[in-house]
């Protein structure tokens, strides 16, 4: 282990720190600086910085033109360790709470998140406040002290300190684009809501396009109807004798009826002009950015939210609006197949090792030796062993699967059975799907009927799909890790700008492109290594420079 230092900001922009020794005390006198980024800045020789929340001090620190490299987030290690031990994700993480579960105490709620349709504040919310006279650094440097304890009692200690080391990685990363910010052309963007919705009329009231679709779908049913109101359109098809259950699109697509075709250009329309729309253009872009909060590990499996502003639902046609800047260049990244690869290497079938080891077209290597060539049924029954669809078409091809690589599919069968069962299942690097019982997470018994209901075979499938899309999520927290790293050493000016599960984008000077495809070529293969071990298994991804988001696509 090396250099470590705990650190806690004050108040007027100082700090408290501590060298702390191996097991996590303190190492020496603490000493109190006058200027956090000072004190972070004359220490080069310090491996980890150990600190509450990232989201809560690495912010003032890149303000202040820090760079970090490595952190332990505490408030991110209590997240999972409260999951590896309790098999309860979603408790309070906070170092208030953490402190109180410690100590058996009454452990505090936390901060709640902001709402996911407001823009960033100009304050962030106070953290939960500790107990009173309490000295935080002493309060952090106990917790760390009793989580790198805690650490070595879980199943798999060491893929536990990585994960953690990973997750903190993570808020690093999330920290840095938040505040570079995607490249973002309000110009383009407004002329492809003019062009899709058509003037705004005064007044507020709906573009001129959606107007125009209301008027075609009411003469469609004889009566004047809202269709952004789900109940209207339930009730006109009701009375043209047509029973629909909702307004989804592929309910909608079933019905023979002149409404169907403007309603559902009107839902695409209406969609694009709530969520990305004028109003969310003056909200969130600003100074040529648009700036949303990552939340790393958003999801109980791993994956990553944001905090409003929609950043992983950008729809294609507004992806016209990402363009990089004079002379700079985006290198869009899509890891190919990223699931089908983690479920080879979790699961150590050697066989499935071998064909995930090959190309860069996984489905296209499983079609070779088996499902007589078709890629299309290749892919079928491989996204069938991971989310468990097995109806229809996708069972004979789950059929064929099973016969050739039989590990594989007990992997996931096992995770689909535990969850049914209510029992606690894991990634492989140790984030965990709670229980539906209480109790100790390896002992509980499986609830009555746990096995039996629809409910306990919906759990099934999805811990059949969490041991997999977990892993999978905990593989890209550390490819990110080592691509910020990649870019770091190499000292280049390019900036992790955008990041949604399988898909990394880098803004970078044109002549940077080059060196920014190796080094996500270089990530994804260390990432590899550092969760997998010693594999056949490669992660390649489909690379595109690009001047725009969209001519990535």
């Amino acid at each position: 282990m090396g250099v470590r230092w705990a650190v806690v900001a004050t108040e007027g922009g100082g700090a408290r720190l501590c060298a702390l020794a191996p097991d996590g005390r303190p190492a020496g006198p603490v000493v109190t600086e006058t200027c956090l980024a000072a004190a972070i800045r004359s220490r080069p020789d310090v491996e980890r910085w150990v600190w509450r929340s990232t989201a809560d001090i690495y912010r003032r620190l890149l303000d202040a033109g820090v760079w970090v490299d490595r952190c332990y987030d505490v408030e991110a290690a209590e997240s999972l360790l409260v999951g590896a031990e309790e098999g309860q994700s979603g408790q309070p993480r906070s170092l208030a709470a953490a402190w109180a579960r410690l100590n058996r105490l009454p452990i505090p709620a936390d901060t709640p998140a902001r709402a996911a349709e407001t823009q960033p504040l100009l304050f962030d919310p106070a953290p939960v406040a500790l107990p009173p006279g309490s000295d935080e650094l002493a309060t952090l440097l106990a917790v760390y002290a009793a989580q790198l304890a805690r650490t070595e009692k879980v199943a798999q200690p060491d893929r536990m300190r990585l994960l953690v080391a990973a997750e903190s990685a993570g808020w690093l990363v999330a920290t840095e684009m938040a505040r570079a910010g995607i490249p973002w052309h309000a110009d383009v963007h407004r002329e492809v809501l003019d062009s899709l919705l058509g003037e705004r009329f005064p007044g507020g009231g709906p573009p001129r396009r959606l107007a125009e679709l209301t008027d075609e779908i009411s003469r469609a049913f004889g009566a004047r109807i809202r269709p952004d109101l789900p109940g209207d359109i339930v009730k006109a098809f009701a009375r043209a004798g047509i029973a629909v259950s909702s307004t989804r699109k592929w309910e909608l697509q079933r019905i023979d009826h002149p409404a169907v075709e403007p309603l559902l250009t009107y839902k695409a329309l209406y969609r694009l002009h709530t969520a990305h729309g004028w109003s969310w253009l003056e909200q969130w872009v600003h100074d040529g950015r648009f700036r949303p909060e990552y939340l790393p590990a958003g999801t109980v499996s791993g994956r990553w939210t944001t905090n409003g502003g929609g950043a992983l639902q950008i729809p294609k046609v507004i992806r016209r609006a990402v363009r990089a800047d004079p002379g700079w260049k985006l290198v869009v990244a899509d890891a190919a197949q990223m699931e089908p690869r983690v479920l080879a290497a979790i699961s150590r079938d050697p066989d499935l090792m071998a064909v995930a080891g090959r190309g860069d077209d996984m489905y296209a290597d499983l079609a070779g030796s088996a499902f007589g060539g078709d890629r299309a049924h290749a892919k079928i029954a491989m996204l069938g062993a991971v989310y468990g669809q097995t109806s229809g078409g996708a069972l004979a091809h789950m059929a064929e699967l099973r016969r050739r690589y039989p590990i594989a599919i007990a992997y996931v069968d096992d995770a689909a059975r535990a969850g049914e069962e209510g029992r606690l299942v894991r990634t492989w690097l140790g984030r965990t799907s709670p229980p539906v019982t209480s109790g100790p997470a390896e002992t509980a018994e499986p609830a009555p009927g746990a096995g039996d209901s629809a409910a306990a075979r919906a759990r099934g499938r999805f811990t059949r799909n969490f041991v997999v899309q977990g892993s999978a999520a905990d593989w890209a927290l550390l490819m990110l890790a080592a691509l910020r790293r990649e870019l770091a050493t190499a000292g280049l000016r390019a900036e992790l700008v955008f990041f949604q599960h399988d898909e990394v984008i880098v803004h970078c000077p044109a002549d940077e492109a080059e060196t920014v495809a190796a080094a996500v070529a270089a990530a994804a293969e260390i990432a590899g290594r550092l969760a997998f071990g010693p594999t056949p298994v490669r992660f390649p991804f489909t690379t595109a420079v690009v001047d725009s988001y969209w001519d990535a696509k």
